[in-house]
């Protein structure tokens, strides 16, 4: 054979990108998910336990303050679970990897129940501190918007068949959404009024909680955190393998 007839070597993506490939993404989440397991359950049980048995009532609020070890990393994770699925939609956009639309999918409906655990939680907080379950404060209400988009995003996948349409449209409402996960995480900063105080965990230590409670919580934070990830890296996996299955199927049919 001459050299004019030798074929050109395919250049495969490396580094960061070569886990655009399916079975080397499985592969990957098949050798870190135990650890995850491992790790995010420990940081919840010492984070829970050191923060709702350990750490003393606040000289305001009470034994109420104790709900922060579940409402502060819940709504953290609800809005950076947003910022994930719009850099997983950015690179569908940009690259067409199908295995980032599948992971912004994944973690979606992980996303959605952090956000409805920080509105329970921040109801149940509210009542005794503020008199009321719900107040129509500029960062509740851009959350309750947050918590909305995340179902119109999930119902969107199950209503269109084909999953590049899908991955699509999906995108472009990810990105319509993330205007109200920037004004969930920085209403208070944009707007003066409303109920809701400002953040817990700040660079500027003046407005940081309580070395008492910042500690535990950044134990639960932790924990929440690797959870996340636990969840994204498995469901993800799980959407890989559905994908498959469903492509087989169709092959079955057209023979």
């Amino acid at each position: 054979m001459s050299a004019t007839d030798e074929k050109p070597a395919v250049k495969r993506p490396s580094g960061f990108w070569s886990y655009a490939n399916p079975v080397k993404f499985l592969g990957l989440s098949e050798r870190v998910l135990p650890t995850l397991w491992v790790l995010s359950a420990v940081c919840l049980v010492i984070g829970l336990i050191w923060g709702f048995f350990f750490t003393p009532d606040d000289f305001r609020q009470g034994s109420t303050v104790k709900i922060i070890y579940l409402h502060v990393p819940s709504a953290m994770m609800a809005i950076n679970a947003w910022a994930m699925m719009l850099l997983a939609s950015l690179v569908w956009i940009v690259r067409r990897h199908h295995v980032s639309a599948l992971a912004a999918k994944a973690a979606a409906p992980v996303g959605v129940v952090m956000t409805l655990i920080a509105l329970a939680t921040g109801a149940i907080w509210g009542q005794p501190m503020w008199g009321t379950w719900w107040a129509w404060d500029p960062r509740l209400t851009s959350f309750l918007i947050l918590f909305l988009f995340y179902l119109g995003y999930i119902a969107l996948w199950e209503a269109i068949e084909d999953p590049d349409t899908a991955a699509d449209l999906t995108s472009v409402l990810c990105l319509v959404g993330s205007v109200f996960a920037v004004l969930s995480r920085y209403a208070v900063n944009f707007w003066n009024q409303g109920l809701h105080q400002g953040a817990s965990l700040s660079l500027d230590k003046e407005e940081n909680v309580a070395d008492v409670f910042y500690f535990p919580l950044l134990v639960c934070i932790a924990g929440f955190v690797l959870l996340f990830l636990a969840l994204v890296l498995y469901r993800t996996g799980t959407e890989i393998r559905l994908r498959r299955t469903r492509a087989l199927l169709a092959r079955q049919r057209a023979r």
